[in-house]
């Protein structure tokens, strides 16, 4: 799962979308809670990513990874951006070929 994670970081501060898009299952699920929508399947998570990471240029840093269980795990990360500096929260449950394939986020 940290490797997962640290992936997910690296491309989304890259602001490769694509790379970032790899990660994820074609079916995936981003329910985010700071902005009240959810984004599904490939293209729901290409506009989450252009509109939140490219978009505010958001960089993230891991601040700790917990395991709820083996696929599932809580994230915290520092966000900054051209909002500012927010610390949010990603509960992250992946498939069984280890691509992600739900993000539950909120903002501390």
């Amino acid at each position: 799962m940290q490797q997962l994670v640290d992936a997910f970081i690296g491309t989304a501060n890259a602001f490769d979308v694509e790379a970032t898009l790899a990660l994820f299952t074609p079916d995936a699920r981003i329910e985010d809670e700071s902005v009240g929508s959810t984004f599904d399947g490939t293209d729901g998570v290409r506009l989450y990513l252009k509109r939140f990471f490219v978009g505010y240029r958001t960089v993230s840093k891991c601040l700790s990874l917990v395991r709820l269980d083996d696929a599932t795990a809580l994230v915290r990360l520092d966000f900054t951006g051209d909002f500012g500096h927010e610390i949010g929260v990603l509960k992250i449950k992946t498939s069984a070929d280890g691509r992600i394939e739900r993000i539950d986020a909120d903002l501390e």
